[in-house]
């Protein structure tokens, strides 16, 4: 990565030459292909838009009565793909010399603190290698009362920040990867004190505005904008989710085709004004596993293919699920979204990541 230091040296500013260009796909197989996954999805609400080479292909449907507003044309919770926003706004702040990555984020929240020899920095919190459980401390019993509508909108900023600042890390930061709501969320109340500048301002100036998502929100409005989540029984509707204290971890919530544009900037990022930080972000930055076989970027898990490198993300709220992926090999971007909560033997990543494997 070039710009100031950052905590992954010799990143490069490209990780791989650009797909060569391949005949169109043929359209109506792909048609055929989305209508049988939006159904062996088997939700309310489902949209799964693909770009091929530029070209985009929409395939809505679902197990109930259709909205009054098309299902393609309403925002949908991507919960934990969120970090993917997250990822690409640090990224652009290192290489604009507002951070570099290396910080220890107690400073950051409170700059009177004087560093331990091992602090858990900006990078360790968006790498998940901080050390930090899934949620902090006490999230459980202050949720609980909650859990089955918003147990996030429980646990505000203020009191995660206290718990980061009081607790110590589980393992030296690092050492280890363990996915981490909580940590993420800390980086974004760090950014967002280094800056001056709340987190919803900060993600919708440095990301959304910067790659043109003008349906792409952190918070609901109602249902002419807003799809509606539901429990596992795919009937009984959940309210907008609040992420409470986690936006940074969860937030976001955005149209399918605001959901491709953000993926087709990774696909082509020289022709957006976060190039730079769209080519770092599919740069490896870690691998963990038996052989190292688990890959990571700084915001994207990294899966290989017989042609090349496919990135993914997934997330879910208390009502719904998604699913976002390219493939640079192939010129592919998908993004998937239900209105369904997760549940045993759930279809709906798998299907995702199929389509998405199969190019």
């Amino acid at each position: 990565m070039t710009g100031p230091r950052t905590p992954w040296p010799g990143v490069p500013a490209t990780e791989e030459a650009a797909p060569p260009q391949q005949a169109p796909g043929d359209e109506r197989a792909l048609r055929e292909r989305l209508t049988e996954a939006v159904h062996a999805c088997d939700a309310p609400d489902v949209v799964l838009a693909v770009s091929r080479r530029g070209r985009r292909t929409l395939c809505a449907g679902g197990t109930a009565p259709p909205p009054a507003v098309p299902r393609e044309d309403l925002r949908y919770e991507i919960g934990s793909a969120s970090k993917t926003f997250a990822a690409l706004l640090l990224t652009r702040l290192i290489r604009r010399g507002v951070v570099t990555g290396a910080e220890p984020a107690a400073g950051c929240l409170d700059p009177g603190r004087t560093p331990g020899p091992h602090p858990v920095t900006l990078a360790h919190l968006i790498t998940h290698t901080s050390g930090l459980p899934a949620l902090p401390a006490g999230f459980l019993r202050r949720g609980l009362p909650a859990w089955h509508t918003n147990p996030y909108a429980r646990y505000p900023a203020e009191r995660l920040t206290d718990a980061f600042l009081r607790h110590e890390p589980k393992h030296r930061p690092g050492t280890r990867w363990h996915y981490s709501n909580y940590g993420v969320s800390v980086l974004g109340h760090a950014l967002a004190a280094i800056t001056g500048t709340a987190w919803e301002d900060l993600i919708t100036g440095q990301v959304l505005r910067a790659l043109g998502l003008s349906g792409t929100a952190l918070r609901a409005e109602g249902p002419e904008t807003d799809a509606v989540g539901h429990r596992k029984d795919g009937r009984t509707p959940v309210p907008p989710f609040d992420a409470g204290g986690f936006q940074a971890a969860g937030a976001v919530r955005s149209t399918p085709n605001d959901l491709l544009t953000f993926l087709e900037a990774h696909l082509d990022p020289d022709r957006s004004p976060a190039a730079g930080a769209l080519r770092a972000v599919r740069v490896p930055v870690l691998r963990r596993g038996l052989g190292h076989r688990h890959v990571h970027t700084v915001g994207w898990f990294r899966h290989p293919t017989d042609g090349g490198p496919m990135y993914f993300h997934s997330g879910a709220t208390l009502g719904q699920q998604a699913f976002l992926g390219f493939r640079p090999d192939t010129d592919t971007a998908l993004a998937a979204v239900c209105t369904r909560r997760f549940r045993a033997r759930d279809p709906f990543i798998a299907t995702g990541y199929a389509l998405l494997a199969e190019g």
